[in-house]
């Protein structure tokens, strides 16, 4: 007989003009701990009450939780492939992990609405977290990046997007789930925007007015759109992003929130060694003499009816022992 599959949080939205991401750690405690797990009842109802303020601000909230936290909120069962973030590289050109239990990606069409439902969540928290990471990002005009090249263009659409960004069989236990990867990328805009456009054309594999990829007999295999692009059997793997810009002209400061949404981290961390350690190594993107990743964390977002009932569990005994890895 067939079954509804789980209704999936907001993973596939479209970009927004605004967005707020806050990466926080839990504090100590078991008091703490009951706190975060009641919170997660919460969430869809603080979404819903500060949206229905503004019905066509788009308003919506991804909440995620890394591989540690996990166990110690949730306990076994655990997702199959939630694991702590994998750094890439080494030296000056690297993906570092840093620390983060607890992701939430909160988009609107309006800054205000996002910073209204970030301050709802966070005071439902209280201290039972700490905030080590808060970007306000923006969309840019055109949908270009920072470095003014068009940001997403592969994105999947529709249906394609809900195969490559929800898991289904494979992990039973945890359909309607999504995987994502976060990474703070730091620009030396004044080294990029001394190149000429045909160089930093051939750096990223696009056109950068049209967005027209490049013949592949002109593209550099080293190129960002070749690194980024995975292939099996035939058929291109595709993962969903989200990027957003960030930053303080006053204080110099460009930036790149990265983030992506796939059902398994696998093909965002391929795409993540592709850049740093290269393919084969060596062959690095060169975007990274430019950019520097100063932040890393993997999570697994729940579906939306899991979320709402981790609120019952009792801690890491639920659902069996406390994994050990």
């Amino acid at each position: 007989m067939p079954t509804t599959p789980p209704e999936s949080q907001a993973v596939s939205t479209a970009v927004t003009r605004s967005a707020i991401f806050l990466v926080a750690t839990l504090a100590d405690g078991d008091d703490h701990a009951a706190t975060v797990r009641a919170w997660c009842a919460d969430v869809a109802a603080v979404v819903r009450a500060v949206g229905h303020r503004v019905p066509d601000g788009n308003l919506s909230c991804v909440c995620g939780f890394g591989s540690q936290a996990w166990d110690r909120l949730f306990g076994a069962p655990r997702p199959a492939a939630l694991h702590p973030f994998r750094e890439f590289g080494a030296g000056e050109r690297m993906a570092p992990a840093t620390p983060g239990d607890l992701l939430l990606h909160i988009r609107a069409e309006s800054m205000d609405l996002c910073f209204e439902l970030a301050t709802q969540l966070l005071g439902k928290l209280g201290n039972a977290v700490r905030v080590v990471d808060e970007v306000h990002g923006f969309r840019n005009f055109d949908m270009r990046a920072m470095i003014g090249f068009v940001d997403g263009t592969e994105n999947p659409s529709g249906r394609e997007a809900v195969d490559f960004t929800v898991i289904g069989e494979e992990d039973a236990g945890f359909a309607g789930g999504s995987y994502v990867i976060v990474q703070k990328y730091l620009h030396d805009m004044a080294g990029w925007n001394a190149l000429p456009v045909e160089r930093q054309e051939l750096i990223i594999g696009r056109k950068k007015l049209s967005d027209i990829e490049l013949d592949a007999s002109v593209k550099p295999s080293n190129s960002h759109s070749s690194l980024t692009t995975l292939d099996d059997d035939g058929q291109e793997v595709k993962i969903l992003r989200n990027n957003m810009m960030f930053g303080r002209p006053g204080a110099g400061e460009f930036g790149t929130y990265f983030i992506a949404y796939a059902r398994s981290p696998a093909p965002i961390e391929q795409m993540l060694e592709n850049m740093f350690v290269g393919r084969p190594p060596g062959n690095y993107d060169r975007l990274l003499d430019f950019s520097r990743a100063v932040t890393g964390g993997l999570f697994f977002v729940p579906s939306a009816d899991l979320l709402e009932a981790l609120a019952d569990r009792s801690g890491p005994t639920a659902g069996g022992a406390r994994p050990t890895a």
